[in-house]
């Protein structure tokens, strides 16, 4: 029977020097120019033993992905498509929101609408009322009481009606091109080009593609961290995904973007400035995601980053039946459904708090002025720091919120230039980047901390994972606002 050698510690200190030797002579990339060397291999013997039915095509794809994922053209070119795709949407946006909050809750209802944005002055006069007015006139001939009145149609309903115009026509627009680049098999050359970066930070590559997965959803990006199989890295991308637009953030972003930041300059350069906002904070919300990453990897979650290999799939014609449904169904109702369901609470919340008096004004004005101090040092006020809170729930909610704590919960009448309104309650562009700031980065919505909850079963990483956000959210904002008056 044969004895089982022991190794001797000269023998470790061999090996030990033997695997430096290598790793000073072979770098860091052995994995990767191994998996090269296969690759090519392969496509050496397919191209021998191969035909293929439509010649060219592999060709075709090649030249693309030359440019896509190309170290000097790659991220001029997925800039360029992100500007693009902001662009699309702040425009298309514009006529159909205006045409929704005419109907839900202007004055004069669509017969202005029709008269102001197209020139008609022949509207029928029951086109004259808006829904909100009609909703008033009849709890007028109901006698329903004035504060059950104020309750469903000040709080609740404008809360909804907000809601709705503001955020389905940018979703509407934004989900089926965002939907578009996905089917069409740009986001993994998107992942293939952010690999090295994530791997430089000591994150997973694969984490580029839970990354792009949060632009739509962080709950659904959470999710996709199941694909990293390294338990540490996992980590790493679930406590970091919050830091990419998601669905609730995108109408508050765009907004700020195009009503506040924009509002004053000619259309022209408000197009630029917007879609110049909007890439900047993506930007921004990606370089945090690799900072913090860079951060976890070198203290709580310690650890050599893997490697992995990621084949890019052929470019394919967009089935226009898929996107629609997904972009539509299962993104943008979704979300809407999630807000509308969100918001009418709030709404009817918020009245309740304006109705309760406080002293010499109401709860809501007491708690906002109790934040308020904070709120300055932050670059806000006590106002956007409550209806944060109060948006918990759900990201979707934040600008209505702000509008109906600014209008004392009455009705909207400055909805048509809610910068207006903005400017009125002390706003500057600085208080508008402050607000996109705080948005990007703060706390995930209710349902992406319990994803992460059903993911990590773990109440450390849970609660880091808002705590993370939350004071990454009010460092930058504090650093910005107080740097702006120092040296503004």
């Amino acid at each position: 029977m044969n004895q089982a050698i022991e190794p001797t510690r000269q023998d470790v200190r061999r090996v030990l020097r033997k695997a430096n030797s290598l790793h000073e002579r072979f770098g860091t990339a052995v994995h990767d120019r191994v998996t090269a060397s296969v690759f090519e291999a392969a496509r050496k013997v397919t191209a021998k033993a191969v035909e293929t039915a439509q010649e060219g095509s592999p060709d075709r794809d090649l030249k693309i992905d030359r440019l896509l994922t190309s170290r000097l053209f790659g991220f001029p070119v997925m800039l360029t498509l992100l500007a693009v795709v902001f662009w699309l949407t702040i425009e298309g946006a514009n006529l159909p929101s205006s045409f929704l909050a005419s109907l839900f809750m202007e004055d004069g209802g669509l017969k202005v609408w029709f008269a102001e944005r197209l020139g008609w002055e022949g509207a029928p006069a029951f086109l004259g009322a808006s829904l909100y007015d009609l909703l008033m006139k009849g709890c007028s001939l109901l006698n329903v009481p004035g504060w059950l009145s104020g309750f469903l149609i000040d709080g609740v309903y404008l809360g909804l009606a907000w809601v709705v115009s503001v955020m389905l026509p940018p979703m509407a627009i934004f989900f089926p091109l965002f939907t578009l680049l996905e089917d069409f098999g740009v986001l993994p050359r998107i992942a293939f080009n952010l690999d090295r970066f994530f791997r430089a930070v000591g994150a997973h590559g694969k984490q580029a593609l839970t990354m792009a997965m949060g632009f739509g959803c962080n709950a659904a990006g959470v999710i996709a961290c199941r694909i990293i199989n390294s338990p540490r890295e996992r980590l790493i991308a679930i406590l970091t995904n919050n830091f990419v637009p998601c669905n609730g953030r995108w109408p508050t972003l765009i907004m700020m973007a195009t009503l506040f930041l924009a509002a004053a300059l000619p259309s022209g350069l408000a197009a630029l400035v917007s879609i110049g906002a909007l890439t900047a904070a993506t930007l921004f919300g990606v370089a945090v995601t690799l900072l913090i990453s860079f951060f976890l990897s070198r203290t709580l979650l310690r650890g050599v980053a893997s490697s992995f290999m990621l084949e890019l799939p052929p470019y394919r014609p967009p089935q226009p039946g898929r996107i629609l449904y997904t972009s539509l169904i299962d993104r943008t109702w979704f979300v809407l459904k999630r807000a509308v369901i969100c918001a009418a609470p709030a709404g009817g919340l918020i009245w309740i708090l304006g109705a309760i008096p406080a002293g010499d004004s109401n709860l809501f004005a007491l708690l906002a002025a109790r934040l308020d101090p904070v709120g300055r040092l932050l670059g806000l006020d006590g106002v956007i720091l409550l209806a944060f809170i109060f948006a918990i729930p759900a990201n979707e909610i934040v600008v209505p919120t702000i509008i109906m704590g600014y209008m004392n919960l009455g009705r909207m009448t400055e909805i048509d230039n809610p910068a207006m309104l903005f400017a009125d309650n002390g706003w500057t562009a600085l208080t508008a980047v402050c607000v996109m700031l705080f948005s990007l980065l703060h706390y995930p919505c209710t349902t992406t901390t319990m994803t992460i909850w059903a993911e990590t079963r773990s109440v450390k990483w849970t609660l880091l994972s808002n705590l993370i956000p939350l004071f990454m959210a009010v460092a930058v904002c504090f650093l910005v606002a107080q740097g702006s008056a120092l040296f503004g």
